[in-house]
């Protein structure tokens, strides 16, 4: 299997439970990686047969950007939804952390797989 990877994309956006959460921006670090088979895209050396990891990453900084969830969770189903919906991924992995979410930690978070790997 092959996987295509957007590592650490930084995204401002509303997210958590406390009040001051919910108008205060904060940044979420996503780590997104999808299956594709890349031979195709090597053979003939054509974007159009790849997993283009530009535009999942301009549609995911759109919509985390726009979104206003409570949890990271819920974060992560839209995001590994929207992959696998969207640009036609069978699997995916996604890890969202809220850097400095605990005191004393670097971040906190979940990582998910979703679909089945080839």
């Amino acid at each position: 299997m092959d996987i295509v990877f957007i590592s650490d994309l930084r995204i401002e956006t509303i997210i958590g439970i406390y009040d001051w959460e919910r108008v205060t921006p904060q940044s979420v670090r996503l780590d997104v990686e999808m299956a594709w088979d890349n031979r195709a895209p090597a053979e003939h050396d054509d974007i159009t047969r790849a997993l283009d990891y530009k535009q999942v990453a301009k549609r995911l900084i759109q919509f985390v950007g726009e979104s206003r969830f409570l949890l990271v969770e819920t974060l992560a189903e839209q995001v590994a939804a929207i992959v696998r919906d969207e640009f036609g991924s069978p699997w995916v992995r996604v890890r969202v952390t809220k850097p400095g979410a605990v005191k004393g930690a670097a971040g906190v978070g979940v990582q998910i797989e979703r679909g089945s790997r080839p």
